[in-house]
């Protein structure tokens, strides 16, 4: 019951913030700045202007210690064809159970948050220059792969608390004819490169049921990476990208030592549904599927190789507001060469979404499935438990205005970890500002 009490008072301090943003497009900025100016001394004049960002180069001139050091500095805006937007997320909450799945963590109710910059710059009118700023601070029983980890869970904080505000995503874009997109970067991971969206599950919380199950051929890393996308006028899509870990270090792109995956997808999306197929080759222990997965299956043992195939398809009614939800579904398989457990694995996803049901732009989610976890054991070599693993979430998502998102969520879970009795139960709100 101490979860639940922590929450209930959790609850009621989350449910002051949404209010408190909602308001705040009626604060009367002219008002302010007159009443500022009036109050300020007709002394000071460092007063900032229009002038103070203007466009045009400025140059400054500092001096350093006794002697004088002069150097130029040019600021000025960015290009016209740049643009920025941001978003800032904090999410209230705790998770029954998550003693049980590791004694480092602990049940407690914690506060977490992200910082988040997007820059993105046109040359041509085509193409994309991407670049992600984020930092942010998490305690550790949300970011267990197999089960809690949150979908917008980023923890750059030292042991003192002071977070990192690091360069997280840059990938650049560009067309090559008329159906055909071209992308490279040295931070990137590979479903920002595929023919087309396998999933249109929106999670409210858990970042495994991201893209119909973040398992198998899904399963992401930010590391180098590049692909080719051709989208035929007819629905019809196909993609080849490739991630290296070893890329941009000194093991080097796709040689014996590398950690890399290559991925190829063949998709058909119509207005109402999608249907697509995706193969992935892994090599030297490529494991990043793990956010869907069990323990035995995700074994930090160092896999020789890996074949995975996923399958994906969804389907969303003509108009919102119905009682009739889009739905989402997965299946994965992935074959081992060299895991010290299994021989293979699978999983499977279900996902339901309501949207515009008691108010524009609300979204209700249901969602479960199976993680990732071994079909057929190597024989002699591990005797394992009568488990069946089961994830699931439900959540309610609300615009108080149009900067502010307010998700309420619950999840749980039964043997998502350790293939034993890792039960889990866990409620958060998250709430994100946009700017």
């Amino acid at each position: 019951m101490k979860l639940f009490q922590q929450m209930l008072v959790a609850g009621v301090a989350m449910s002051l913030i949404a209010p408190i943003g909602a308001h705040a497009s009626d604060i009367n900025i002219e008002e302010i700045d007159t009443y500022v100016r009036k109050k300020s001394s007709s002394k000071n004049q460092n007063r900032l202007s229009s002038k103070s960002f203007s466009n045009e180069p400025a140059t400054v001139k500092q001096n350093v210690d006794s002697s004088v050091i002069n150097f130029p500095y040019e600021a000025s805006g960015f290009s016209e064809t740049t643009t920025l937007d941001g978003k800032v997320i904090m999410a209230l909450g705790g998770i029954d159970g998550a003693e049980e799945l590791s004694s480092s963590l602990n049940s407690s109710v914690t506060f977490n948050s992200v910082y988040q910059m997007n820059l993105n710059t046109s040359f041509s009118g085509d193409d994309n220059l991407y670049i992600r700023l984020k930092g942010g601070e998490w305690a550790d029983q949300w970011k267990m792969k197999g089960s809690t980890y949150h979908i917008d869970a980023k923890d750059t904080a030292d042991a003192s608390g002071n977070i990192a505000f690091n360069v997280d995503k840059i990938w650049y874009s560009f067309p090559i004819g008329d159906s055909v997109t071209a992308t490279v970067g040295p931070k990137i991971e590979n479903y920002y490169m595929l023919a087309a969206t396998p999933s249109v599950y929106k999670p409210g919380a858990l970042k495994a049921f991201k893209l119909g199950g973040h398992s198998s051929a899904f399963g992401a890393s930010t590391s180098t990476g590049a692909g080719l996308k051709y989208e035929a006028d007819n629905g019809f899509a196909s993609s080849i990208t490739l991630n290296s870990k070893g890329g941009s270090g000194t093991k080097g792109l796709l040689t014996n030592e590398d950690e890399n995956k290559v991925n190829t997808m063949i998709a058909y999306t119509a207005d109402q549904y999608h249907l697509s197929a995706t193969y992935s080759r892994q090599h030297n222990g490529w494991d990043a599927w793990s956010y869907y997965a069990t323990t035995d299956a995700a074994s930090d043992s160092a896999i020789d190789s890996a074949d995975a195939y996923a399958l994906r398809g969804w389907w969303r009614p003509q108009e919102t507001g119905t009682a009739v939800p889009s739905i989402s579904v997965g299946y994965d398989v992935i074959n081992f060469d060299g895991h010290d457990l299994a021989e293979d694995a699978s999983g499977y996803f279900v996902g339901f979404n309501w949207q515009d049901t008691f108010q524009p732009d609300d979204r209700i989610g249901l969602a479960f499935g199976s993680v990732l976890s071994i079909d057929t054991h190597k024989a002699g070599v591990h005797d394992p438990d009568d488990v069946e693993p089961l994830l699931w979430e439900a959540y309610y998502s609300f615009k108080p205005n149009d900067s502010i998102l307010v998700t309420p969520a619950i999840f749980g879970g039964s043997d998502v970890e350790s293939d034993k009795d890792d039960d889990i139960f866990g409620a958060v709100v998250t709430t994100t500002f946009k700017f």
